[in-house]
């Protein structure tokens, strides 16, 4: 969400930014949020003129009482006095019912007017126009067949989508034997592996309330995404970084605590409406699964700096997992409207001949500080802090690359060095069938 202040001095910028995300049908809201705007600040104008007119006038009916005990004639200039003070009163009362409405009028309209995204964005209508920026390992493809990604778990007994089905319907999976094994190992590997980063480990809740949804998503995500809890003001969380940044609502942060690094497991839960849909085979789009989260709350002029090593600590970690990786810039189109900036992390897969989404990191700039009021005390004032995150591993979809690149010709999967102590030591695992 923008600063009021921005867009009442640059609202030409603001179209152009709303433009750039081809999001045209917004650009009325810039203009109408003015409008509604200058209202308020008129409004708080006048009620606080009646409210610096309201202590003279009550010392003045107090005098014009007194006075009218002692002569009668002064008693209708007193009632007179006594009427203005209601009728400002009502006025202020009014003025005040006006300013509330007014001020949620333009909150909401502010929540779906999209953040300023950085100059080094490339401009593009959709994720068609996402940029290749640089390739991390060497992409190969064996000489011999690689299954789809559940025939090779099925050939492990590792995976039971048909009983999921009748338990819970599409979207959802069983897991089994070495291949949820292998799941959990993914997971403490990338725990482990951000802790060793520096950053602090956390099991956060994975049901938010709703202010809190708000402040750290834009609205068409939200119901696009997020599962409610029927009768309850609760939300299941999407992505841990929903409740990890939601921890700092109403805070006022110290300086020298920046920057929080923290990194955070959690179940996630998703909808995943829109063009995409529920795959009826596979893992690879869900409506439930298990991830490793970063997220980072710095000062301003880190954000950029936190960005670049974030992403580049997917890297490092796929790569650790002989999984050939390649970083994709995201165009304007393909931001969510609270991002400021974002690329997405793609593996591998030689099944497919082609990379996919494993990994988004994102800068959010003060967005999400100035939905959930989160302000930073530095020695010149307070200000707002900026937010980033990124997936550090969201099994079972980064699996899909795990077993693809590690798979051998005898259907066996290499386990790579780094996961062999959360496996019990097994280099190999064979299949059942």
């Amino acid at each position: 969400m923008l600063d009021i202040r921005f867009i009442r001095e640059n609202p030409e910028a603001v179209k152009e930014n709303i433009k750039k995300k081809f999001q045209e049908e917004k650009l009325p809201l810039v203009d109408q949020v003015l409008k509604l705007d200058a209202e308020n600040r008129s409004a708080m104008s006048e009620a606080n003129e009646l409210r610096a007119a309201r202590n003279t006038l009550s010392k003045q009916v107090g005098m014009l009482m007194g006075q009218a005990k002692k002569d009668p004639s002064k008693l209708a200039e007193a009632e007179e006095a006594k009427a203005k003070v209601k009728a400002n009163a009502d006025r202020l009362a009014e003025l005040e019912q006006k300013e509330a409405q007014l001020a949620e009028e333009i909150r909401k309209m502010m929540l779906v007017i999209p953040n300023i995204i950085d100059p080094s964005v490339p401009i593009g209508p959709d994720d068609s126009a996402n940029v290749e920026v640089e390739r991390f390992g060497e992409p190969k493809v064996p000489d011999f067949e690689i299954p789809y990604h559940t025939e090779i778990m099925e050939r492990f007994n590792g995976v039971d989508m048909d009983a999921a089905g009748r338990v819970s319907g599409n979207g959802f999976y069983y897991l089994l034997g070495d291949v949820a094994r292998l799941h959990e190992a993914v997971l403490a590997y990338a725990r482990d592996f951000m802790i060793n980063k520096g950053f602090t480990f956390c099991i956060p809740p994975f049901m938010i309330h709703g202010n809190v949804v708000e402040g750290v998503m834009s609205q068409t995500d939200m119901e696009a995404m997020m599962y409610k809890i029927e009768g309850e003001d609760l939300y299941l969380i999407g992505t841990s970084e929903h409740s990890m940044i939601g921890k700092f609502i109403d805070q006022l942060i110290p300086e020298a605590s920046l920057p929080q690094t923290l990194t955070s497991y959690s179940p996630c839960f998703r909808k995943e409406k829109g063009s995409h849909g529920i795959e009826e085979r596979g893992v690879y789009r869900i409506h439930q699964f298990e991830k490793q989260e970063m997220i980072v709350v710095c000062k301003p002029e880190d954000s950029m700096d936190w960005y670049e090593k974030m992403w580049r600590y997917s890297v490092e970690l796929f790569r650790s997992l002989d999984i050939p990786v390649r970083q994709l810039e995201c165009c304007s189109g393909d931001l969510a409207d609270l991002k400021v900036k974002s690329c997405d992390i793609e593996a591998w897969s030689p099944r497919q001949k082609k990379y996919f989404e494993v990994c988004s990191c994102s800068n959010l700039g003060d967005a999400q500080a100035r939905r959930l009021k989160m302000r930073v005390k530095g020695e010149n004032g307070t200000y707002l802090p900026h937010t980033l995150n990124n997936t550090v591993v969201a099994p079972p979809r980064m699996l899909i690359a795990l077993l693809e690149n590690n798979l051998q010709a005898d259907g066996s999967v290499l386990i790579p060095k780094v996961l062999q102590p959360y496996m019990g030591g097994l280099e190999t695992i064979v299949p059942k069938k």
